[in-house]
C-alpha cells in the first residue's frame, strides 16, 4: 500500500475521532500532518475529509431528518432549523472574511494549537465546576432553543476558527452557558455541523479545484471514507458519554495535549 494512502487513512482516523469530541479536530490534524509530513493540497485535505463527519451526522440522524422533512410545515421543525441557520451565520461570515484576508493561514500552526488547547481545557474545568443549574430551568429539546440562545452559540462557534479551540467544544460549552442541558447542547452541535463543515468543505474544494490531481482525489476519498466510519462510532459514543458524565476529563486531556505540543514545538519536532 502506498505511503500516502496509509497517511490518508491515519488522518481520516484522527478526523473521525476528534471532530465530535471537544478536543479540536483541526488542531489534531495540523499536528498529525506535521508529524507524518503529510501536507496535501495546502490544507484542503484536512478540510475536505470533514465531509465524512458531516455525512456521519446525516446518516446517524437519518430517520429524524426524514421525519422533519415530512413535517417541515410544523412550527417546531421550522424552529429547529431556523436556530441552526442563525447559529451558523456568524462563523460562516467571519470565516469567509478571515480566509479572504489570509488570516487563517497565519494561525494554522502547532504553537497556536497548543495554546488554544490549554486555554480551552482551563475553560472546560471552570465551566464544569460552576454551580449546576436547576434541571427544570434548562432547555431540554431542540425545538425549545430560543433565537437568543442560537445567536450566542453561533458567536461561540466563531472562536473555533482558531485551531485548537474545537468547534464542538465551543458550541457545546456555549450551549451549556446559555441554559441548554448537556444532551441538547451536544445534539445541537451535531446539527450545526451540517451547514458549517458542509459549506466549508465545498468552499475549500472549489477554491483549490485547479490544483487537484487524480492522485489527490484518491487521497481525499480515502480520508473521507475513513473519517465517516470512525465518526459514526464517535457520535454514538459521545451521546452515551454525555448522558452520564461531564467534560472534566476532556479539559484535563486538552491541557496535557497542549503542553506536549508546545514541548515538541520547543524541541523543533513540530
Amino acid at each position: 500500500m502506498p505511503v500516502d494512502i496509509i497517511k490518508a487513512i491515519i488522518m481520516g482516523i484522527v478526523e473521525g475521532i476528534t471532530e465530535y469530541l471537544p478536543i479540536s479536530s483541526t488542531g489534531h490534524l495540523i499536528v498529525a500532518g506535521r508529524l507524518l509530513d503529510f501536507q496535501a493540497l495546502g490544507g484542503t485535505f484536512e478540510i475536505f475529509i470533514q465531509l465524512g463527519a458531516v455525512l456521519a451526522v446525516i446518516v446517524f440522524y437519518a430517520r429524524e431528518f426524514w421525519q422533519q422533512a415530512r413535517t417541515i410545515n410544523q412550527s417546531s421543525t421550522q424552529r429547529i432549523w431556523l436556530a441552526v441557520l442563525i447559529a451558523f451565520i456568524p462563523a460562516g461570515a467571519l470565516g469567509f472574511l478571515l480566509d479572504r484576508l489570509g488570516v487563517l493561514d497565519a494561525i494554522f500552526n502547532p504553537t497556536v494549537v497548543g495554546i488554544a488547547l490549554i486555554v480551552g481545557g482551563i475553560i472546560f474545568l471552570i465551566v464544569e465546576r460552576r454551580p449546576k443549574a436547576e434541571t427544570a430551568g434548562q432547555t431540554q429539546a431542540l425545538e425549545r432553543i430560543s433565537l437568543q440562545q442560537a445567536i450566542l452559540i453561533g458567536l461561540g462557534q466563531c472562536f473555533a476558527l482558531i485551531p485548537g479551540v474545537s468547534r464542538s467544544g465551543a458550541t457545546i460549552v456555549t450551549g451549556l452557558l446559555t441554559g441548554l442541558d448537556r444532551p441538547t447542547a451536544t445534539k445541537f452541535s451535531f446539527y450545526l455541523t451540517i451547514p458549517t463543515l458542509g459549506l466549508a468543505t465545498i468552499y475549500s474544494l472549489v477554491r483549490n479545484l485547479d490544483q487537484v490531481t487524480s492522485n489527490d482525489l484518491l487521497l481525499l476519498a480515502v480520508g473521507t471514507i475513513v473519517s465517516f466510519i470512525i465518526s459514526m462510532f464517535a457520535i454514538g459514543w459521545l451521546l452515551r458519554y454525555v448522558a452520564r458524565n461531564n467534560f472534566i476529563a476532556f479539559g484535563y486531556y486538552r491541557i496535557f495535549a497542549g503542553i506536549m505540543i508546545l514541548i515538541l514545538v520547543a524541541a523543533a519536532v513540530l
